[in-house]
C-alpha cells in the first residue's frame, strides 16, 4: 500500500477529472493509466487521469469531481493506494456529539470547546469533523457535518459516512434508547470502526473482569445489588464501604458506610451542596435510613469495599488515569491526576469540595523518595487494567478513564472505569501538556481504525 500526504487542489472544470503532479503519479505508481476510482469515506467515484508537471505530491480535482465525491476543503491529507484502481483520500473522522443547549457558535454546547480543539489540532492530517445524530441522512448515506472554516468559526459541508467514529455522545439514557443502538449498529454493519460504544455501568466493569485473574487482584471486593444481609457481612469483614449508584456519575449518590464495633455504625454523604455525617446504633436504623431517602428502592446500588488510600492532611487522596489506544492500537497513559478529598467529603471530586494536584506532588507528599517507583508500578498497572478491560469487552475501545487508589502499602486499586472519561485533570495548569497529548492520541488511533497509518509505522 502507498501512503503519503498530498496538497489537495480545486479547479473550475465540470468534467470528473484528477490531476496528479509527476512525483505523485510515480509514488503511487500510476504510469500510463487512463482512470482511478476516487473515495473518501464510504463514497467511490470514478475519474479520468492527467498528470502535470511540479515538484511535490499534488493532486488536483475537478469541480465535477469534487461535488461527486463530495471532498470538504483543500490543503493537506493523506492519499493511500491499495492494489487496484482505488485512491483514497482521507482519512474522513467524524466525531459523534450533541448537545440540549446548541448555538450557531457553539453547536455542541458546553462540549464545543473541546471538539473545537480536536478539530483544529488534527486538521492537517485529516478531514475532521463533528455531527450530532440528527444530521446523518441514512437514506443518502450521508452527513451534514461541522467543520472549522479556518478563522475559528464553523462551516457545514455535506460528506459521506466516514472512516471512522469517536463517540462522544454526553447522554447515558440517551444512549440506552432505540434512536442510538440502531445507529451504532448500522455504523457497525457498515464496517465503520466506532469507538467508544457507550458509557458503563459500575456494575459491568466487575462482571467484565470476573474471570480475569490478572485484574481481579487490583479490584476491591464488590457487589451488585446487594442485601441488607449481604450488606452488613461485608461491613464487618472490611469496616468501611462504599454505596453507590450503578449508573451513577461525579460522585452523586455515594455513601461512605462505617462500622465500629462500639460506636455502632456511621454515614457520610453529601446533601444541599453539604457534607453530612450521622451514627446509627443499629444497622437497621441505616438501613431505614437509605430506603427512605430513595423510595425504598436500592435496587440500582453497588457495594464496594472501602480501601484505607494515602493521605494529606488527613484528607484521602485517589487518582484518574486518562487512557488511550495510540496509533499502534497499544494502551498508553494519557495523562494523570491526583485528586485530594475535601473535608469530611465522601469522594474527591472536584465538585465536593476536592482539590487537583499532579501526582507528583501527591505521591512526593505521601511515599517520598518511593514516590517514582510507586508511580511507574501504577502506570504499569493502569495499562494491564486496561487491556483487560478491552479484552473482556464485545465492543471498539478507544479511551478510558480509570478512577485508582493507592494503599498505604502502595498496592494499586480500582475503583471504577469510564469509557468516555471526562477531561477535568486537564485543567490543571501543570496537566495541560497532557490535555493535548490526549487530543493527539484520539486522532493518532483514528488514522490507524481507518488504516491511513501503517501498522509498522512508529
Amino acid at each position: 500500500m502507498s501512503l503519503t500526504i498530498c496538497n489537495v487542489h480545486f479547479t473550475q472544470q465540470p468534467e470528473r477529472i484528477v490531476w496528479f503532479s509527476s512525483p505523485l503519479a510515480k509514488l503511487l505508481k500510476l504510469g500510463g493509466r487512463k482512470s482511478v476510482n476516487v473515495k473518501l469515506g464510504n463514497d467511490t467515484v470514478p475519474a479520468s487521469v492527467r498528470t502535470i508537471k511540479r515538484k511535490g505530491n499534488h493532486m488536483y480535482l475537478s469541480a465535477g469531481l469534487r461535488r461527486s465525491v463530495r471532498i470538504p476543503k483543500s490543503g493537506n491529507v493523506y492519499v493511500s493506494k491499495e492494489d487496484g484502481d482505488d485512491i483514497q483520500l482521507g482519512p474522513l473522522i467524524g466525531v459523534l456529539t450533541d448537545s440540549d443547549s446548541r448555538s450557531s457558535s457553539a453547536p455542541f454546547g458546553e462540549r464545543t470547546g473541546f471538539v473545537k480543539q480536536l478539530l483544529h489540532l488534527g486538521q492537517k492530517k485529516a478531514y475532521l469533523f463533528a455531527f450530532t445524530p440528527r444530521d446523518i441522512n441514512w437514506q443518502q448515506e450521508t452527513i451534514h457535518g461541522w467543520f472549522l472554516d479556518g478563522g475559528g468559526g464553523w462551516t457545514r459541508r455535506v460528506v459521506p459516512l466516514p472512516d471512522v467514529i469517536y463517540n462522544r455522545l454526553p447522554s447515558r439514557r440517551a444512549e440506552t434508547g432505540s434512536t442510538i443502538k440502531a445507529l451504532r449498529d448500522r455504523f457497525v454493519k457498515k464496517k465503520i470502526p466506532f469507538f467508544n460504544w457507550s458509557f458503563f455501568n459500575k456494575s459491568d466493569v466487575y462482571k467484565l473482569l470476573d474471570n480475569d485473574p490478572e485484574a481481579l487482584r487490583h479490584l476491591p471486593e464488590s457487589v451488585n445489588n446487594p442485601s441488607p444481609e449481604k450488606i452488613k457481612e461485608l461491613l464487618e469483614k472490611h469496616q468501611f464501604l462504599y454505596y453507590k449508584p450503578s449508573a451513577g456519575s461525579l460522585g452523586v449518590g455515594i455513601y461512605r458506610l462505617t462500622y465500629h464495633p462500639r460506636k455502632g455504625y456511621f454515614v457520610r454523604y453529601r446533601r444541599n451542596g453539604g457534607n453530612v455525617l450521622l451514627r446509627f446504633s443499629t444497622f437497621g436504623s441505616l438501613m431505614k435510613m437509605l430506603r427512605s431517602r430513595h423510595g425504598g428502592d436500592l435496587s440500582q446500588y453497588v457495594v464496594q469495599q472501602g480501601i484505607r488510600l494515602v493521605e494529606i492532611d488527613n484528607c484521602p487522596i485517589d487518582f484518574r488515569f486518562h487512557m488511550h489506544k495510540d496509533g499502534r492500537n497499544d494502551w498508553v497513559v494519557a495523562g494523570i491526576g491526583a485528586k485530594k478529598a475535601g473535608r469530611g467529603s465522601v469522594t474527591t471530586h472536584i465538585k465536593n469540595g476536592g482539590s487537583l494536584m499532579t501526582p507528583e506532588q501527591a505521591l512526593g507528599r505521601t511515599f517520598g523518595g518511593r514516590s517514582d517507583d510507586v508511580l511507574k508500578e501504577a502506570r504499569t498497572i493502569a495499562v494491564k487494567l486496561s487491556e483487560a478491560i478491552e479484552r473482556n469487552y464485545p465492543h471498539q475501545l478507544g479511551e478510558l478513564g480509570l478512577d485508582i487508589g493507592i494503599d498505604r502499602d502502595g498496592e494499586v486499586w480500582m475503583f471504577e472505569a469510564n469509557a468516555k472519561p471526562g477531561r477535568s485533570i486537564f485543567k490543571h495548569p501543570s496537566l495541560k501538556g497532557q490535555g493535548k497529548a490526549s487530543l493527539e492520541y484520539i486522532i493518532e488511533h483514528c488514522l490507524y481504525l481507518s488504516k491511513f497509518r501503517r501498522r509498522d509505522e512508529s
